[in-house]
This record gives C-alpha cells, sequence and structure tokens, in this order.
C-alpha cells in the first residue's frame, strides 16, 4: 500500500483542505484515492464530501468504506453511545483489500492521540497501515510546541514524516522555528482564504504546495 496519512496537531486545522489540495497537486502524475476511515457527527459533518467538492474529486477518487457515527465527540465515545467499538484490524482489512496498485490519501479524525476504543489511539491505527506522514499544523502562538510533541510522538513509534503543511496567516519565524527544531521540512502555507473554492485551492495548490516535489515518488 503506497499513499500519504494526513494527520493534524488538532481538530479542525485543516486536514481535510490539504488532502484537497494534494489531489489537486498530484492527481496528473498519480492515481489517488481519498479515504476518511473514522468520521464523527455524521452526517452534519462529513469531511468526504467537502473534500469531493473542493478537490473536484469523480467518484473512483473517493473511498466510501469505514465508520460513520452521529455524535460529535472524539471516535471511541462516540462508537459508545452507539454501543460498538472501532476495531483497528478490521479498518487496516477494509483498505488494503482495495489498495491494489493505487496511492492513498487517509485522513485521520483529530490528532495522533485521539482514543479509538478502550486501549488504542489514532497513532496506532497510523501504524497499522504503515503509511509515511504528512502533519498539518497551525501557524499560530503555541504551534511550535504542539507540532514538535506530534513530531516526537510519530517517531517515538517509528513512523516516517515527511513533511508539514501549515495552515492560517504565514509566520516565517514559526516556521523556521519548526524546520529547526522538528528537523522537517514545510512543505507549504495556507492562508486563510477568505472565500474558498475548488479553484482556488487548485490554483494554490498547484502553485504553492510542495515546491520540490518531494512528495512525488510517494504517491
Amino acid at each position: 500500500m503506497t499513499g500519504l496519512f494526513i494527520t493534524g496537531t488538532d481538530t479542525n486545522i485543516g486536514k481535510t483542505t490539504v488532502s484537497a489540495a494534494l489531489l489537486h497537486r498530484y492527481r496528473k502524475t498519480a492515481d489517488l484515492c481519498y479515504w476518511k476511515p473514522i468520521q464523527t457527527g455524521f452526517p452534519g459533518d462529513d469531511d468526504t464530501a467537502t473534500l469531493q467538492s473542493l478537490g473536484f474529486c469523480s467518484d473512483r477518487e473517493i473511498c466510501l468504506e469505514g465508520i460513520r457515527l452521529p455524535r460529535p465527540l472524539s471516535p471511541h465515545l462516540s462508537a459508545q453511545y452507539h454501543g460498538i467499538e472501532i476495531d483497528i484490524g478490521t479498518l487496516v482489512h477494509q483498505v488494503k483489500a482495495n489498495a491494489n496498485e493505487r496511492s492513498w490519501i487517509v485522513e485521520g479524525a483529530g490528532g495522533l492521540l485521539v482514543p479509538l476504543n478502550a486501549g488504542q489511539f489514532m497513532i496506532d491505527f497510523i501504524s497499522a497501515l504503515g503509511l509515511p506522514v504528512l502533519v498539518v499544523a497551525g501557524s499560530q502562538v503555541g504551534t511550535i510546541n504542539h507540532t514538535l510533541l506530534t513530531l516526537a510522538a510519530l517517531r517515538s513509534r517509528l513512523i516516517p514524516v515527511i513533511g508539514i503543511v501549515m495552515t492560517g496567516e504565514p509566520n516565517a519565524d514559526n516556521r523556521r522555528s519548526i524546520e529547526v527544531y522538528g528537523n522537517v521540512p514545510v512543505l507549504g502555507e495556507m492562508p486563510r482564504f477568505p472565500v474558498l473554492t475548488a479553484e482556488i485551492l487548485a490554483d494554490w495548490a498547484c502553485t504553492h504546495l510542495d515546491p520540490n516535489d518531494l512528495l512525488e515518488s510517494l504517491l
């Protein structure tokens, strides 16, 4: 299985928008498929539908398999209220059974230590998938600490980190600090667009995302 896992330093940090940008950036050179394995607050919150719209995605570029839970809570809590337990092995089997020769963009829910069940976290799911990780981080005050903690957690599990995409008002000092202290490249700085459309996102992605093509060999 090839591709990237998209995680973030927090919830609502821009993982879905960055995932859509990756599709715009690399669909001409790779056979891509997006997958959101766990979605809570569904159907009010539907990152797959948002991604499909922002990414101008065909049905073939979207995998609809996965767990969809109605309460907008941490996955383990939403699952408890729904009377089920999230099983990492089942999710991994679902995607690997359909992986074929495609490249996958897998978006997590929240950050690394979001609980999925009584004893496992999102980082355990990432480890089981075996994909390298792209981290989405904010640009605001506090992002250095949050991002370095995320990098430390991934590296403690020997999970490869490919780079960072920062979202929000560009901050050169925070970017430089993350690159130096985190020993990781920032592959893009996505601003807060006054109006966000698929066309605007595509233009940004093809101009500003991963300008040195560091992700091309993975997708």
